[in-house]
């Protein structure tokens, strides 16, 4: 009797023990688990607390400046547009191709410039109204243009014809479409890329570029090689220029409150 109730007492102290060890461990493994989900919800929740910047327009400052071409400007080529009759009617000229497009003054046109660095922790909100891509007369209009992460991109066809736009993008999902006579479509670029080349499998002289960026300040020159990069916070920037024959140009530029600078750059021969 004696032995049985001293085995009784040992199986049961020595249960006590295993579920004591049990609930320690079973405690702290829980405790890692809740700490990670705080963790992995605290993320989100900083992500979705995040807000667009506000800049005080009384305060904020403009970069702006010039594009200048330097050199012999190369020839245009002829684009053969006789097997699309309708799309070479539309045109008073022959049509050339637009790689490089040097104004009277000198400017460089269909430059991309854009903040590259500077507005690091800045949120900015998507604009509601989406960028137009156009397929008019066997082109693509515009040639250079911005746009922002998760803003539409809405792609026309505006040609009695067939077209296709194929996006050959590195860092975002690149898309190949057909597009039908006056079809529309729409799409979105996810991240940030510098730049993203459309091509027509259809029309090998079609192409054009855009931007994606997280923020609005981006400009891309026209005839005379201006552009203006307005309403920005005061701080200290990287400017790149973008061209599509010569590459790309940076800048850094310094501007306070209530201020503006002015930056140049040179493309041509020299850079080419």
């Amino acid at each position: 009797m004696m032995n049985r109730e001293r085995c009784l007492t040992t199986f049961l102290a020595f249960a006590c023990a295993l579920i004591v060890a049990a609930g320690c461990g079973g405690g702290g493994e829980a405790g890692g688990e809740e700490g990670a989900m705080e963790e992995e919800a605290g993320g989100v929740a900083t992500a979705m607390d995040a807000k667009a910047a506000t800049v005080d327009t009384a305060t904020a400052a403009t970069v702006s400046g010039t594009v200048s071409f330097t050199g012999t400007e190369p020839e245009a080529e002829a684009i053969d547009m006789s097997e699309e009759p309708n799309c070479a009617a539309r045109y008073d000229m022959p049509k050339t191709t637009e790689e490089v497009v040097v104004g009277e003054g000198g400017g460089l046109a269909n430059v991309f410039v854009y903040v590259k660095d500077g507005l690091s922790g800045m949120t900015f909100s998507v604009p509601s109204e989406g960028v137009v891509l156009d397929q008019a007369g066997c082109w693509y209009r515009p040639r250079v243009f911005g746009i922002q992460v998760g803003q539409d991109l809405v792609i026309k066809n505006s040609d009695g014809l067939l077209h296709n736009i194929n996006a050959k993008a590195e860092q975002n999902r690149g898309f190949n479409i057909s597009q039908p006579v006056e079809m529309e479509t729409t799409r979105q670029f996810g991240v940030p890329e510098v730049m993203v080349r459309f091509e027509c499998d259809v029309h090998g002289w079609m192409y054009a570029y855009v931007g994606v960026l997280e923020h609005p300040y981006y400009s891309v020159t026209g005839n005379d090689g201006s552009f203006s990069l307005d309403t920005l916070p005061p701080g200290t920037y990287t400017i790149e220029a973008w061209h599509e024959r010569y590459g790309a140009q940076t800048q850094q530029v310094t501007v306070g409150a209530n201020e503006s600078a002015e930056v140049t750059f040179t493309f041509g021969d020299a850079s080419a």
